[in-house]
């Protein structure tokens, strides 16, 4: 069993800030791709940032040079540093990691989601 769980979602005005996280724990063997995704109701989900096992990244553009991910391997957490925040970025945030198991499955894993507001 491997679980991701979220966290630091919050109510934030217009040009905040803030930092979600996302450790993963259970039977791990290792960690390859992370990434964080939202979903606004009615909408359809949508890659907000990806960051590989060596630190490469890609970010949606609506976000680009405002959000920053990064992860700690040791720690087996990927955050997700949110700069300037505007109202569309209003919506539940879900992170993902493709995990090889101990058993060697290699499974895609979601988090339960945290809500991010913005709102003044």
């Amino acid at each position: 069993q491997v679980q991701l769980v979220e966290s630091g979602g919050d109510l934030v005005q217009p040009g905040g800030s803030l930092r979600l996280s996302c450790a993963a724990s259970g039977s791990i063997f290792s960690i390859y791709d992370m990434g964080w995704y939202r979903q606004a109701p009615g909408k359809q989900r949508e890659l907000v940032a990806h960051i590989t096992s060596s630190g490469g990244t890609n970010y949606a553009d609506s976000v680009k040079g405002r959000f920053t991910i990064s992860r700690d391997n040791a720690k087996n957490t990927v955050y997700l540093q949110m700069n300037s925040l505007k109202l569309e970025d209003t919506a539940v945030y879900y992170c993902n990691a493709g995990v090889l198991s101990t058993t060697r499955a290699y499974l895609s894993v979601w988090g339960q989601g945290t809500l991010v507001t913005v709102s003044s």
